[in-house]
């Protein structure tokens, strides 16, 4: 799916212009990207945890040639779904 797609829905839902559906969701992409930048984490009951985790340096190899690497410290991005999303996903009560 789409920002077009879930546009397209919000529209349906709530009979609005297509200008405006593609505004909310472009407002809500921002507000949950600078949540997420800014504090580190987003909880959306019913959905879902949007956490920002630091990684640290660690040793890898270069496929190519077998040598061994660091691979510096990073951000990373996870998504852990709410239970009531896992149940709908797999179809469960």
């Amino acid at each position: 799916m789409t920002k077009a797609d879930l546009a397209d829905r919000i529209q349906e839902k709530i009979s609005c212009q297509k200008k405006e559906a593609v505004e909310l969701v472009e407002l809500v992409m921002e507000t949950l990207k600078d949540a997420i930048a800014t504090e580190g984490h987003v909880k959306i009951s019913g959905f879902g945890n949007f956490v920002v985790r630091q990684k640290a340096d660690r040793t890898g190899r270069n496929p190519q040639t077998g040598e061994a690497i660091t691979i510096s410290s990073r951000k990373v991005l996870t998504f852990k779904p709410s239970l009531i999303l896992k149940n709908r996903i797999n179809h469960e009560p």
